[in-house]
């Protein structure tokens, strides 16, 4: 079985990326691939410290079990696809500290982008680029990309365009044929 996760990258409130997420877990559940199984990883699960940040003692018991449940889960993983929101021409901080705690358990592995903002999220894919190849991360070409002007209802409540299923099934078989490949190196 290859499993990949589908890391929703915001833990701001009201966010767009939790109907994003979803949206793209139900495509890529619907797409009824064979041994292919997919999860959401929703990062505000996941209350890690600002990374190199003093924690008070009295919570470093849970910001330990914290890094150590992120680090885990995303070990569990053959592949991921990150949804990521861009903010003020980047990837979003919090999706930054997250993958700081990482190295290892992503090394040899494929990711895929989906993106929503202004710009449809692209420049935080080329962040996630840099910050994915340091990792040993190979990330797809093909991407999503969803605009907060013409995909969501007044900024806010998600309706994408129907164009956007060709480059969802693009990323996938990219994401899913990358990891079963890199699969056999790890």
């Amino acid at each position: 079985m290859l499993k990949i996760g589908i890391v929703l990258g915001s833990i701001r409130q009201g966010r767009n990326g939790e109907a994003v997420a979803n949206w793209v877990l139900d495509f890529a559940n619907n797409r009824h691939e064979e041994g292919v199984e997919y999860e959401i990883v929703d990062l505000a699960n996941y209350n890690l410290p600002l990374l190199g940040a003093s924690v008070p003692e009295a919570q470093q018991e849970e910001a330990q079990a914290a890094i150590k449940g992120w680090s885990e889960k995303m070990a569990s993983f053959d592949g991921y696809i990150f949804i990521a929101p861009e903010y003020n021409h980047a990837v979003g901080g919090a999706l930054k500290n997250a993958l700081d705690y990482l190295n290892p358990e992503v090394n040899n592995k494929a990711a895929g982008f989906v993106g929503y903002g202004s710009l449809g999220g692209v420049r935080a894919h080329e962040n996630l680029r840099l910050i994915l190849g340091e990792l040993q991360v190979a990330d797809v070409r093909t991407a999503v990309t969803f605009s907060l002007l013409s995909d969501f209802e007044n900024m806010s409540v998600f309706k994408p365009a129907d164009y956007h299923a060709a480059n969802a099934n693009g990323m996938l078989d990219q994401v899913i044929s990358w990891s079963r490949a890199l699969k056999t190196i790890r």
